[in-house]
Parts: structure tokens; sequence; C-alpha cells
């Protein structure tokens, strides 16, 4: 099954244009301007806040006077309706700094809501912060990804052996409410502080399913989250199954471990299960795709339209596997970006067939890019094109097999697109 006698010692990074972690999508762009014709913007901000935000000449043929004539107008006239107390509490997102600082991380999410992308958002300190937990793979809260879809606030997945999974929590469901809170027209931000909080205590979801009559309330218990990354078993009927759930800077070591035991195992069918991965970071779907394929084989493509040079991501060739591997990959609607990147790209080379459900589909590439020492941008700057050449459709990747899991098999412990990719595995 193998091309040579042991696993090749793999090389990899991390990516600066990573995929990014869906809980924090929020919409936000970042800019520094000057004004035209009656000051500049230097000169009506705080020094430190200017020059942390690197403004040092105006766009062209754009007229900011208005911005800043209604910045004077609040400056000279706004009153608050209520004297602020220490006890006031909001559901809004705490944004630290200065008063002028609010003001100008208000005007920056501002201009990036306007762009209509749901990937592209300024990270507030508040936000930045939990951006930088989220990398790191522990925080408290529930274990959700989320995304604002067709302006929905949507599930992408539920981590594994989190409390939203436990609790019931599935792909593309729709959260309608936060413990009472409206969604409509809530950015991922504020609904990811209203989400999160500490351990042990609970948080009240009203959901909307498909095949739902109407939306049900689901409390979810908070707790310290580990985000979980490679599982694999081998199965009685002899076919090994490699369960990864998230693209994490490590993971390409630990998937490397797992195809080790794969390959020890003396089987030849493997199923890798991508169902409910998010993604994460492009350098691990890029690594683990070189397992299976020649050197040189694009897995992805960045499509700058225009903008800067495409990049092509090419296999590196560890290429282990022989045609006696017979490969499944699982897939669903909370399959995402590296997933689908994944997932396409062995496909496209026929190492395996995709079973399951339609994935979430996330064709875009996001940089993170710091605008001030603790304030960040996470921008959309390019499309992932497939190894054929076509984008991530908006609307997902479908599998060449589609098979459905009604709530009677998940009540019943039942799991009919495993049991369809065995049997495929069988013939």
């Amino acid at each position: 099954m193998c091309n040579n006698g042991g696993m090749q010692e793999e090389k990899y990074g991390l990516s600066a244009l990573a995929i990014g972690a869906i809980l924090l999508l929020a919409v936000g762009f970042a800019g520094g301007l000057i004004l035209g014709n009656s000051g500049s913007l230097r000169s009506m901000l705080p020094a430190a806040v200017a020059q942390s935000l690197g403004i040092d000449g105006p766009p062209q043929g754009v007229d900011l006077s208005p911005v800043w004539k209604a910045w004077q107008i609040m400056d000279e006239k706004f009153v608050p309706a209520s004297v602020p107390t220490t006890t006031a509490s909001t559901s809004a997102p705490v944004i630290a700094g200065t008063p002028q600082e609010k003001r100008v991380y208000g005007m920056i999410s501002g201009m990036a809501e306007s762009l209509g992308d749901p990937y592209t958002f300024f990270l507030p300190p508040v936000e930045q912060k939990q951006f930088e937990e989220d990398l790191s793979g522990n925080f408290e809260g529930v274990g959700m990804e989320i995304a604002v879809r067709d302006e929905v606030l949507t599930v992408v997945a539920p981590l594994k052996g989190t409390p939203a999974e436990r609790a019931g929590i599935k792909p593309d469901d729709r959260v309608l409410e936060i413990d009472d809170n409206d969604t409509h027209n809530m950015d991922v931000t504020t609904a990811v502080n209203l989400i999160r909080g500490t351990k042990g205590t609970e948080v009240r979801l009203l959901i909307s399913r498909e095949g739902w009559a109407e939306p049900k309330e689901i409390k979810v218990m908070r707790d310290v989250i580990n985000v979980p990354i490679v599982e694999s078993e081998k199965r009685a009927d002899g076919t090994y199954v490699i369960s990864l759930h998230t693209f994490t800077s490590n993971s390409p070591q630990l998937f490397r471990d797992a195809l080790r035991q794969f390959v020890n195992s003396g089987s030849n069918k493997l199923i890798l299960d991508l169902r409910g991965n998010p993604g994460g970071y492009l350098e691990a779907s890029v690594d683990m795709a070189s397992w299976f394929l020649p050197t040189g084989k694009i897995v992805v493509t960045e499509d700058y339209a225009g903008h800067a040079d495409n990049i092509d991501h090419r296999s590196r060739g560890y290429d282990i596997f022989n045609d006696n591997l017979k490969a499944v990959i699982l897939v669903d609607k909370g399959s995402a970006s590296a997933s689908e990147i994944l997932a396409g790209a062995l496909r496209h080379y026929g190492v395996a067939k995709l079973v399951g459900a339609t994935t979430f589909g996330k064709g875009s590439v996001q940089e993170l890019i710091p605008i001030t020492e603790n304030t960040g941008l996470k921008i959309t700057v390019a499309r992932w094109l497939l190894p054929d050449g076509t984008q991530i459709p908006k609307t997902g990747i479908t599998p060449d097999v589609e098979v459905k899991i009604s709530e009677e098999d998940v009540k019943a412990g039942k799991d009919p697109q495993m049991d369809k990719a065995v049997e495929m595995l069988g013939k």
C-alpha cells in the first residue's frame, strides 16, 4: 500500500493567509484616512490615535468632509441620554479605549459593513483578545463555530465533545435568539460576546432547524473548551477511520501519526471524516493532501482577482500510497474552508469519493493584518480555486453520494453516512 518503506519527514508552517476561526466572524474594514479640504484627520484625532493608525495620505477622489463634520458635531453637542452607572449592563460588545478611539473603531466597522462581506471584519481590543484565545484552542464557551449566512446567524458546526454538541446543536442550525436577545441584524462579534461566558453558567439559544415546524429553545451549559483535533480507530470490519475535527498548527503532525497507525494496521480501506470540521490553517490542509499526491500537484489556488499574482499551493509529494488504497471522505454542512480544500483536491485527483451532505461553501481567503498594537483587521483578499480552476461554490461542494441523517437516526445512534462509506469501501 505504501510507495516507500516509511513516513517521510514533512515540512510545514503557518500561513499568513490562514483561513481563520469562524467563531469571531463579524464585519469590519480598516483604513487610515485624511479629510480633503477642511483639514486632516490627523489634526482632528488625538496624536497617539492618528499615529497608531498610520494616517499619512487621503484616498484619491473621496470627500471625507461629512465624516469630520459629524465628528465635530458629536464633540460639540452630544449629551448621554442617561447618566452612566457602574451597574449598567448591555448586550453590545465591549470596546475598550478612549472615547476618540471607540469612535474611530466604529467608523472602521461601519466602512466594513458597507462591503457586504461577512468574512471581512475589524477586531477592536476585546475581540482581538478573543481571536487570539481561539487560535490557542482554549477558551470558555459552548464550543460551536458560527457565521452570518444569508443575513441569518448560522451554526457552521459544533465542535466534537463540547457542550454545544452534547446539547444537540447541529450544523446549519439558525440561531434566532441568545438569552432573549433577537439576533436579527446582529453581527457575529456581538453574538460571540453573548454566547461566551464563565464555566458553569447557562446560555439559552432559540434554534430554527430544517424539518422543524417551529423554533425550539436549547439550553447549553458553558465550559472550558479544548478544541479536539484528530481521532482514529480501526473498526471491527477492518475499515480505518481518521476523524479530523479542525486544522490547527499542530494537526499535520497528528495527522501523520494517525496515517502511520493506519499503515501499521494492515488495512487498505480509509475513511477520512471531515464532518463538522470548520477549517483552520491553509498550510495544514496542503500538508495533509501531500501524503496522497505526487510532488507539484495543485492542491488549491489563491485567486487575487488582479490585485496580486495568484498563488498555487502544491503537494509536497510525500505520496506514500499506491493504487491499493481505497478511500472515502465524509463531509456535511459543517465542513468548511480547509476541509473543503482537502476534500476537493483529493476528489479531483481520484484519491477518494465524497459521501454525506453538501459542504458549507466558504470559498474565500482572509488575511489578518495588525492595525494598532491591540487591534487587527481580517479582510477577504482572495478566492479559493480548486485544482480544476473552479471556485469553491457559496452553496458548498456536493458529494459524489448524498446521504441524509435524520433525527430518528441520531436518536437511534445510527450513522447512515458512515455505513454508506463502509459499504462503498467493501465493494
